[in-house]
């Protein structure tokens, strides 16, 4: 008998199928052994040796691996085929070694990016040795990651700064935050447009000024309302007018390219409103069914058989005017994509339907669209642009219409884009020729000011990442959860992220002490040596020194330096946020206001204190009311089908009249009935325990109980610990996974 170790149980049912009998398919459910969570672990005094533990709950998971591997002959290692699952691979090997477990049995690591019977029977026919270069890559960054961590999280705790620092969430937080300044330092500018509505016999259409008094007119040139006057007392209408001149042109657009992690996430969250974190769930348990490749990979490359299968499928289906004659080739933007993957795809073309529900049903719909669509014929445009004279004053007004000719790739997808453009909007122009005449009927002067920069959604920021070459595509979706869970960001009622004040105090900090680790080019440089890593081109030690010691050395100026100094810097830094448009005199007492820091998080105080108790909220809210913001009363929301907002004793939550749902994380002007059903679909009864998520060293469901015997707790799979509220998920697997066995009922 072979035993083929796999990461996810569901995989390995799909897989047994496939491989049949003399074949046994087990799953480590996920990673199987982590750093002890301990200083020391990481030895940079020796070669940065580290201390392993098996994660707790997965020495159930590792007997059975063991009792398997007595009936076998030959163990696979058939865990993904990404730097983590190189790393799980390394990680079950050594403890199989360490149990003495393989008695001499052969030992082959396998790697599949697809889940298909043909797939899985080649990865098995040409094994080869784990990869040392990915596992020493996953040594370097989960070293210097528990070492930033470390290093820097007491000196968060013990200042009241913030819950933690991250070598790629703080980053993320701090492009939020500087998006926020920007949009605060931005003064509207004021500019003014003409439009003509212009008539050619029975037919309509509008025209834009473009040239007044020999002076072209582009989108700023009119700058106020004296200037538009001006311009209208030279032209009266009706006005007689004629076309000047006529271009017609074709236009081609391309389809868009394959998908890989980061344009899946940033599509769905367009399309689908999915966050990264649900993408990547419903699309892991697709590549499990065997419904898509493998979903973590930066390339854009289609193996061969599969563009064949997508050519046949379109040709059946559309026909040849919607086949290019040759296969349409992408080229990774990505410096660093890993080419001999593919992108994200399904694994048969047949049609969009599967037995798959909820949101499986619609990532696979859009995973199919987009591949079908990437291997087909351009859309086709004809684009006419007329110029139309006043014949009296000379002005000049500029038309252009666009008429789609041929759907090409349309027929199947369109992608989305982040911000609304009238750009590929279709107008038809009447047909025209140079001297005929126009009547221009009405003109309507157009009061406009420019918009500030739009703030990230995660689509957006995932994309930013991307350009900056921050974070791989198996970190995105952790990027974007943990900022939001360790409050220091949160999303409007249009999903973009706004920093909270924990957001604004540690980018501030971080901005000032470790100005490496929130520096884009730092970070990206450090993913950059991974990769190289990973080649081969670096060696681990050296990688791992190039990166951890100007970090120390922060971390050991960062220790010596007192409160009040910090917290003079990040006044200075935060002093537009804070008091630009207030100013910063206490209210009560004309004294000064400044930021304080507190256990319960960071808010403005006066400086005369004890003797002035003056305190707002960083949202420039009294800080000495309810903590919602909101009094209780009347707070309350209407969010339709039945489902209301409230404040409540514990602060905000959302109602079905049956159910009640925490939504401590949203005010009125944030809930939506969307974000409600949310948090409603997702709550328990009481006694049933809150489900917080899935513990990834287990795979087991973390609940919260709310009144036990003992007060507030969680439970995992038989480990209980007390908490004295609802922790997030983070929190949560942090306590079950590092709970100390209890000595209580221990024999003598």
């Amino acid at each position: 008998m072979n035993l083929l170790i796999v990461e996810s149980p569901s995989k390995a049912k799909t897989i047994e199928k496939y491989l049949g009998s003399g074949w046994r398919v087990v799953a480590s459910v996920g990673h199987v052994r982590d750093l002890v969570p301990e200083n020391g672990s990481v030895d940079v005094d020796n070669n940065y040796a580290m201390k392993w533990q098996i994660m707790p709950g997965k020495e159930k998971q590792i007997k059975l691996i063991t009792d398997e591997l007595k009936k076998a002959d030959a163990v696979y290692l058939a865990s993904d085929p990404d730097r983590e699952g190189e790393a799980i691979a390394w990680h079950l090997l050594d403890i199989l070694k360490d149990k003495k477990a393989l008695n001499n049995k052969k030992i082959y690591r396998v790697a599949f990016h697809e889940i298909t019977k043909k797939a899985v029977q080649e990865a098995i026919e040409n094994p080869r040795e784990i990869d040392q270069n990915l596992v020493d890559a996953y040594l370097v960054r989960r070293a210097l990651d528990y070492l930033i961590g470390f290093g820097i999280s007491p000196l968060l705790w013990r200042r009241n700064l913030g819950k933690s620092a991250g070598r790629v969430q703080s980053v993320a937080v701090k492009l939020v935050v500087d998006r926020e300044r920007e949009i605060e330092k931005f003064v509207p500018k004021e500019y003014w447009s003409l439009t003509a509505e212009c008539a050619k016999g029975q037919n309509s259409f509008t025209a834009k000024l473009s040239q007044f008094s020999g002076q072209k007119i582009d989108k700023m040139t009119i700058e106020s309302q004296v200037q538009m006057d001006g311009i209208l007392s030279n032209l009266l209408v009706p006005i007689a007018a004629s076309v000047s001149s006529i271009e017609k042109k074709k236009i081609s657009r391309k389809p868009a390219a394959p998908f890989t992690t980061s344009t899946l996430q940033q599509e769905a969250a367009r399309k689908l409103y999915f966050s990264s974190k649900r993408t990547m769930s419903a699309a892991q348990k697709l590549y499990e069914q065997g419904l898509i490749t493998y979903m973590r990979t930066d390339s854009t490359n289609l193996s061969s058989d599969s563009i064949a299968g997508i050519r046949g499928f379109i040709e059946r289906e559309y026909g040849k005017n919607f086949l290019p004659g040759t296969p349409n080739i992408y080229v990774t933007k990505s410096k660093n994509a890993q080419e001999a993957h593919e992108a994200i795809r399904p694994t048969h073309f047949d049609s969009a339907g599967h037995s798959v529900s909820d949101d499986e049903a619609k990532l696979y719909e859009l995973i199919w669209k987009r591949t079908i669509a990437c291997q087909m014929t351009n859309a086709e445009f004809d684009s006419v642009s007329v110029d139309i004279t006043d014949n009296s004053s000379g002005a000049v007004f500029h038309s252009v219409g666009t008429t789609r000719t041929f759907d090409g790739f349309i027929k199947v997808y369109q992608e989305d884009k982040d911000d609304a453009s009238d750009d590929d909007s279709e107008t038809k122009l009447p047909q025209m020729s140079v001297g005929d005449s126009i009547s221009i009927e009405k003109l309507t002067p157009d009061q406009h000011f420019t918009q500030a920069p739009a703030r990230y959604t995660e689509a957006s920021l995932v994309k930013k990442l991307e350009e900056l070459g921050i974070g791989r595509p198996s970190t995105y979706a952790a990027i974007m959860s943990t900022i939001v869970d360790r409050n220091y960001v949160e999303q409007d009622k249009q999903r973009r992220f706004t920093p909270t004040s924990g957001g604004w105090v540690i980018a501030s900090y971080l901005t000032k002490y470790f100005p490496d680790l929130v520096d884009v080019n730092f970070t990206a440089k450090t993913e950059d040596t991974l990769d190289d890593v990973s080649n081969g081109k670096v060696a681990k030690t050296p990688a791992l020194s190039e990166f951890w010691k100007p970090t120390q050395r922060m971390i050991e100026s960062a220790k010596d330096v007192k409160t009040t100094d910090i917290i003079n810097n990040i006044n200075e830094n935060m002093h537009d946020h804070l008091f630009k448009k207030a100013g910063n005199k206490c209210p009560k007492c004309g004294g000064e206001l400044s930021l304080k820091l507190s256990k319960y998080g960071a808010f403005v105080g006066c400086s005369n204190y004890p003797e002035c108790d003056y305190t707002q909220k960083l949202s420039n809210q009294p800080a000495n009311g309810d903590e919602s913001g909101e009094k209780a009363g009347n707070s309350e929301k209407d969010l339709g089908d039945g489902i209301k907002f409230k404040i409540g004793r514990f602060g905000p939550y959302v109602t079905d009249g049956t159910k009640n749902a925490s939504a401590k994380k949203y005010n009125t002007d944030t809930i939506t009935l969307e974000i409600a059903n949310e948090l409603l679909s997702g709550e328990k009864k009481k006694a049933e325990g809150i489900e917080l998520g899935e513990n990834p060293a287990t795979g087991k469901q973390i609940l919260y109980y709310a009144d036990g015997r003992y007060g507030a707790y969680i439970s995992s799979n038989k480990v209980n610990v007390s908490v004295k509220s609802e922790p997030t998920l983070n929190d949560a697997i942090e306590l079950i996974n590092n709970k100390k066995p209890s000595t209580r009922f221990k024999k003598k």
